[in-house]
């Protein structure tokens, strides 16, 4: 009789020691897709830019963020806060990846921020990369009136 006491005892054990890990596994996972802080803390750190629109990669770890004059911004989770980038206008380097769901980025002023980044769908890499692609376009060449063909 002792011995299925113990044997009961040990198994709730087992299945709360399992369930709890099983908990804490979520809660970090769920702490990595959190856009809501991602926006706080953007907004914190360049509280002059309106944001546009948000795309976070797939792993949960960086936000892209498009600002509302078409410039565009890095988030990356750094576990307990977001480090935030404005991304400047010829200061990144990007290659697609095989996968096509995502891309390289070198950071010409930022290069910690480097690395590849791997998003849920093709089309949100694709939206991602065009707003960085917006950041090639030169000042002069975006206040040109509409239909003028900009020069080299």
């Amino acid at each position: 009789m002792a011995s299925i006491t113990w044997i009961v005892i040990f198994l709730l054990v087992a299945v709360f020691a399992y369930y709890s890990t099983r908990m804490a596994k979520q809660a970090n996972e769920d702490d990595l897709h959190d856009s809501g802080l991602a926006i706080v803390e953007f907004g914190r750190a360049f509280p002059n830019e309106a944001i546009r629109s948000l795309h976070a990669t797939e792993d949960g770890r960086a936000v892209f963020v498009r600002l509302h004059d078409n410039k565009a911004g890095l988030m990356r989770n750094m576990r307990s806060h977001y480090a935030c980038h404005l991304i400047e206008p010829g200061t990144v380097r990007v290659r697609d990846l095989p996968n096509g769901r995502g891309f390289a980025i070198e950071f010409l002023d930022a290069p910690f921020h480097n690395g590849e980044f791997t998003f849920a769908t093709p089309i949100e890499a694709a939206e991602v990369s065009l707003w960085l692609l917006g950041n090639y376009v030169g000042h002069a060449e975006r206040d040109a009136p509409a239909g003028a063909i900009p020069t080299a």
